[in-house]
């Protein structure tokens, strides 16, 4: 049953992209209505599920400023969506393994494994090749800056995670977090729309009946799932399902918005996710000595090289 639950979990945050794509809105509109639709739900799942959550004052602040670089990641995410389509961004957002891993090194002393040193290069070289390197068959409007984007993403969301893993140490219930990311995230995507010049409150459809989607489906429903299933499966199985996410948004793409990849971009692919999928079986980073691990999903586990999967 858990697998199933984080199969399901896994195809919905998949499928973010493709909310955000057919929407057809400005990225910091997508970005803050992801957030304010996500609200009501996470507040009475946690009002009913959360209760007795006893995270410190200090805590709760960490897990309103990862909603902050949350509302970068996902404006920046969005607007690579446009720039490249919703496969390719969704690949290259995946290189935050790359900046996990670096920056758990500079700032937690986690020392990279020999595979984190082998791979890496590799995945910046995939990187590269989905730009397309001004192939006139390159898929998207503008994809040297949606891959600049796509990865500046990928270190966004990286700074993310590692901010909203030291927020919830204590293994809180996951409303009660995933809710304070998700108001901070609000405050943050208003702040930036004044930006955005196609950001608008204006309600319309169906672009908002995709934007409920991406929200109750994506934003709530898939990462709960996640949350739940994720720590009850071992390490292992947790970082090659995770590798589904990624897949999912690039077929999906594919067969609904008539996405098609050129072939060095096809390589970047290969390239990208094979060195992901290595990185998460061999682990980025080891610990130091005596520590315990924290993993991806927010749970601590058994010493061991770190998977940086989302």
């Amino acid at each position: 049953m858990n697998h199933l639950v984080a199969v399901v979990g896994i195809v919905f945050v998949g499928l973010s992209p493709i909310w955000v794509a057919l929407a057809e809105v400005s990225p910091a509109t997508a970005a803050f209505f992801r957030s304010i639709y996500a609200l009501p739900a996470l507040t009475l799942i946690w009002f009913f599920a959360g209760r007795g959550d006893e995270r410190s004052a200090r805590a709760r602040m960490l897990a309103l400023a990862s909603g902050f670089l949350l509302a970068l990641d996902l404006t920046m995410w969005h607007q690579s969506i446009a720039y490249i389509g919703a496969g390719l961004s969704t690949i290259l957002a995946n290189t935050q393994v790359v900046f996990v891993a670096t920056l758990a090194w500079l700032f937690h002393g986690e020392q990279p494994t020999r595979a984190a040193f082998q791979i890496i290069p590799v995945i910046l070289i995939g990187a590269v090749c989905i730009s397309g390197l001004g192939q006139d068959s390159a898929y998207g409007v503008a994809p040297v800056a949606g891959t600049v984007l796509g990865v500046t993403s990928g270190l966004l969301y990286a700074l993310f995670l590692l901010t909203f893993r030291a927020s919830n140490r204590m293994l809180a219930r996951p409303a009660g977090p995933l809710l304070d990311a998700t108001i901070g995230a609000s405050v943050a995507t208003l702040a930036v729309g004044q930006l955005d010049p196609g950001f608008s409150l204006e309600l319309s459809w169906p672009s908002h009946g995709y934007l409920l989607a991406l929200a109750l489906g994506s934003q709530v429903a898939g990462w709960l799932m996640i949350t739940y299933a994720l720590p009850r499966l071992a390490a292992l199985e947790t970082s090659i399902l995770m590798l589904v996410q990624p897949m999912v948004s690039l077929i999906v793409a594919a067969l609904l918005l008539s996405e098609r990849v050129s072939w060095l971009q096809g390589l970047g692919i290969f390239l990208v996710v094979g060195g992901v999928a290595w990185i998460s079986v061999k682990g980025a980073t080891k610990q130091a000595k005596g520590e315990q691990e924290w993993g991806s999903d927010n749970t601590i586990s058994r010493p061991r090289a770190s998977s940086s999967s989302v």
